[in-house]
């Protein structure tokens, strides 16, 4: 008769798999971040992907074996969660991996070892799959372990496993735990999800995919195997799902106190509510802890996404509806889970009030806008309903993204809940329309010189860029494109690209924009306007003012250096931009963009809260007072690892080689950059700060000005004082208090022709006395008034209700300019009380006018955009109160 497992705690599990691979000579690694290195994926999906470049043969492993509990992170099956007993967003994947040692037997072996000795697990309730064509690990698992040939399934396309579209792959073989081995061995199905559960993977990775779908083998033969933790822990701790473990529950618990419910007492929808709750927090917090920002694009996207669907569900269980603390709830869930993590990932408490701060802004920011957003989703469905329609049209999609910040994804939920769906080509046409609106305003390498460089790469030579160094090149000219099309010669008034074997000009790059200058030969002069790199060709776009340049031609290549001088000095300045953010605002910043332009320079930068004046100011001052004490460069080259070790600054989510760049201004600033910079901070001169504001959440942008520059941002103020001290003929220290005096003069003006407008209003509301008509006890005003404002017309309803008394109702209209229609619906108390409420009234009258408003019972406006509808709509609301008071 079959034993039920010994129960053991998540951590326990966790440490026990750790355990017996190092005693089995793997070396334990730290878990990799959730950002990997990988750039064809955007978050570390499995426990292999940091080893990828080993299965590649790229890297060299410093040990032929390991062992890792990694964390990771996938939304391929977001809808999931929840609702089924093992789908996650977050999760960790218990790995032992071989690179080139021991292959498929010794894997099969210890991975039984482990599963019935280690953990204890019954044979009896133990199944393996294989994949169909793999007869040596059938092989293995029936004569070497003893495994049933009943309890060896042999599965197809689902046990060959690759990381991605591309890289490392093979067949796999799989171990299952099985709830009820009394139902027997016959025909057993392992996609039985009520008796099954697969809890460990071992892949056999013998083969690299290429884009074209061929498989070639790998050097070596390696090992890459995945024990779900979360799934373990739901096998020992016999709960029915992986939620209801140690390492997921006492976040649902935490959730449920807050909402004032009881998880075992809730019905399903609640649970699942609380399950992605629980779920989705612990993705989060480790994510913010490997310094992901909350974004609008890439992984920043996932973790915003995350955090609003978690906001929804707290609102969807009644959590907003409490007295909660600051009026949001994720840092208190998210307490829970660091306390949970901290064991395993100390970083997790390091990173205690980014997380926080995080997720309080997120929170905040969302439920600005989720109750309108919801709100007029429903007006949306039910409108729908009344049509008899179950499709969300794109444009109302796209128009909850735009406006309020509703993720589509979002959308498609709150609709699936209520039976409908979303036109997605729809929204994606809109998106797609407002992306063409954009597009002229960024600058990118045109795709047709992309195109000819594949062309032309065999036969010419990469780029080798001097300009560090060197202001000039003598170079020659490796290719000419014109529109994209390759050509052997262009003559002037030409725009041309052209590519050499060798430039002094800097390709944009890292925000700092490419160089100007010259290209100029025998009777040639080509002035080249921007550099940009494409592979490693860099591309100089030009025009041709004099001669004719040809392929294979021997020209001088000259920046233009006042142009350099410009872009270093604020290359640099930004440089000591946020090394002043740092020490004076928040340790913790980091940048989230940048442009180094000749004129300006603009940093971004995530920053938890809102910079004060006197910060701004501190920061400006700072960064003048080292430019003052004349810092020198130190410029080297470093293997990357030597570069942080140093304490250099690495922008967050750049991919760098080996070998790396790094500027550093001892003792203020030290940086990885491949720009160009000054030698000496004090050739920068001067540093001004222009502006400083927040450009999305948690993210804020200052724009300055230094060096040159300084001396052209001088020169516009200056003309603009000289001009209002001539305009005003006061000296310009005079100028704020003359402009205060002109503002209250205004004000002042503008409330005397108000209070002028109320008192038309009031003389014209008097003659429509004589147009008051009765019905029974009732009576009731309809007018339209000519010329009125909206706050007139409001004032005029007012008074002629409050004249003619409590059983009277008026409603005023006007149309006091074109495209915008104003309503006013005044009522009495005895109207009210026949049921007749202003604000619900005028909101029907006002939609004919393509409109809408409301307001209290006795008083309301509304507005519209149709005006030549106003009389057909006040004849309606007259029509309306005859029918409403009769």
């Amino acid at each position: 008769m079959s034993v039920n497992p010994q129960y053991l705690s998540g951590n326990e599990i966790r440490q026990k798999f750790l355990d017996f691979y190092a005693k089995r000579e793997h070396q334990p690694l730290k878990s990799a971040s959730l950002v990997p290195e990988d750039p064809t994926v955007l978050l570390t999906i499995a426990g292999m992907l940091p080893f990828k470049p080993i299965f590649l043969g790229q890297r060299t492993p410093d040990f032929n074996r390991a062992t890792t509990s990694q964390k990771c992170v996938r939304t391929n099956d977001i809808e999931n969660v929840g609702i089924t007993k093992r789908h996650h967003t977050f999760f960790e994947m218990l790995g032992n991996f071989s690179f080139g040692d021991y292959f498929k037997e010794q894997a099969i072996i210890w991975g039984w070892e482990l599963s019935t000795k280690i953990f204890n697990l019954p044979p009896e309730k133990l199944a393996v799959s294989v994949y169909y064509q793999d007869d040596e690990a059938y092989a293995i698992w029936r004569d070497k372990i003893g495994v049933p040939e009943a309890r060896i399934k042999r599965l197809d396309e689902d046990n060959f496993w690759a990381s991605g579209a591309t890289g490392p792959c093979g067949p796999c073989s799989e171990i299952f735990y099985d709830f009820h081995p009394e139902r027997g061995d016959n025909n057993i199905d392992l996609d039985d999800d009520t008796r099954f559960i697969e809890f460990y993977n071992l892949v056999f990775m013998q083969y690299n995919r290429d884009a074209d779908g061929n498989l070639t083998p790998l050097a070596n033969k390696n090992i890459d195997t995945g024990m779900g933790l979360e799934r373990m822990a739901q096998i020992l701790q016999q709960v029915p799902n992986n939620y209801e473990t140690d390492l997921i529950f006492p976040i649902i618990e935490k959730a449920a106190e807050i909402a004032g419910i009881n998880y075992s007492k809730s019905d399903e929808k609640t649970k699942t509510s609380l399950k992605v709750i629980g779920d989705h927090i612990r993705a989060v917090v480790h994510m913010i802890t490997d310094e992901i920002r909350a974004s609008n694009v890439g992984r920043g996207y996932v973790l915003r996404r995350l955090i609003r669907r978690v906001v929804r569900h707290g609102r969807l269980i009644g959590i907003y509806g409490r007295d909660v603390k600051f009026n949001v709830f994720t840092p208190e869930i998210a307490e829970t889970a660091i306390a949970l993590s901290e064991g395993a990932y100390p970083e997790v408490r390091v990173r205690e009030n980014a997380i926080k701060a995080e997720l309080q802004r997120e929170e905040s920011q969302f439920l600005k806008t989720l109750e309108r957003g919801e709100k007029l989703l429903e007006e949306v469905i039910t409108k729908l309903n009344q049509e008899g329609k179950t499709v969300i049209s794109g444009e109302d999609a796209f128009k909850l993204y735009d406006t309020y910040g509703f993720p589509l994804e979002l959308t498609q939920e709150i609709a699936a809940e209520q039976n409908f769906t979303v036109d997605v080509d729809g929204f994606n046409a809109e998106m797609e329309q407002q992306k063409n609106r954009g597009r002229e305003s960024h600058e990118t390498i045109d795709l047709t010189v992309q195109g000819a460089l594949d062309k032309l790469a065999e036969n010419i030579e990469v780029t080798e860029f001097i300009g560090y160094t060197e202001p000039t090149a003598t170079s020659i000219v490796e290719a000419i494109l014109v529109e994209g099309i390759s050509t052997e010669a262009a003559e002037a008034g030409t725009e041309v690209q052209i590519i050499l074997n060798k430039t002094p000009f800097y390709a944009e790059s890292g925000g700092q924009i490419g160089d100007r200058g010259y290209i100029s030969g025998d009777g040639i002069v080509v002035r080249i306007e921007d550099v940009k790199k494409e592979s490693d060709f860099f591309v100089h776009f030009g025009r041709i003012e004099r001669g004719t340049i040809r392929v294979g031609d021997s020209v001088t290549a000259q920046i233009d250096r006042a142009c350099r001088r410009r872009a270093q000095a604020n290359h640099t300045a930004t440089h000591l931009l946020q090394a002043a953010l740092k020490k004076i605002v928040d340790d913790s910043i980091s940048q989230a963009g940048s442009l180094v332009n000749f004129d300006r320079l603009r940093f971004d930068f995530n920053c938890p809260r809102n910079m004060t004046p006197e910060e701004v100011q501190q920061v400006e001052q700072q960064v003048n007072n080292w430019i003052a004490e004349a810092h020198a460069a130190k410029i080297e080259t470093l293997p990357l690892a030597e570069a942080k070790a140093r304490g250099a600054v690495a922008m967050f989510g750049e991919k760098y080689g080996e070998s790396v760049r790094v500027i550093d201004f001892q003792g203020v600033s030290m940086e990885l950059c491949g720009g160009t910079h000054v030698s000496n901070t004090a050739e920068i001169g001067i540093f001004k700060i222009i502006s400083e504001a927040g450009i999305s959440s948690g993210v804020r942008r200052i724009e300055a000005v230094s060096g040159p520059a300084i001396l052209d941002y001088l020169n516009v103020r200056d003309n603009v004082v000289k001009d209002l001290s001539e305009r005003f003929k006061i000296k310009p220290e005079e100028i704020p208090d003359r402009i205060t005096t002109l503002q209250t003069e205004l004000r002042n003006a503008q409330k005397e022709i108000e209070k002028i407008k109320g008192q038309m209003a009031i003389a014209k509301s008097d003659s429509l006395l004589e147009t008051v008509e009765s019905i029974g006890d009732y009576k009731y005003l309809v007018a339209k008034m000519e010329g009125i404002d909206a706050e007139s017309l409001k004032t005029a309803a007012e008074r002629l209700q409050q004249k003619i008394g409590n059983h009277a109702a008026v409603v005023l209209g006007s149309a006091i300019e074109e495209g915008k229609v104003s309503l006013v619906a005044a009522f009495g108390a005895d109207i009210n009380k026949k049921g007749v409420q202003a604000g619900k009234f005028i909101g029907a009258i006002a939609k004919m006018c393509g409109g809408g408003g409301g307001g209290r019972p006795n008083l309301a406006q509304a507005g519209g955009r149709d005006a030549s509808k106003l009389a057909e709509a006040l004849e309606k609301a007259k029509g309306d109160l005859k029918a409403s008071l009769g």
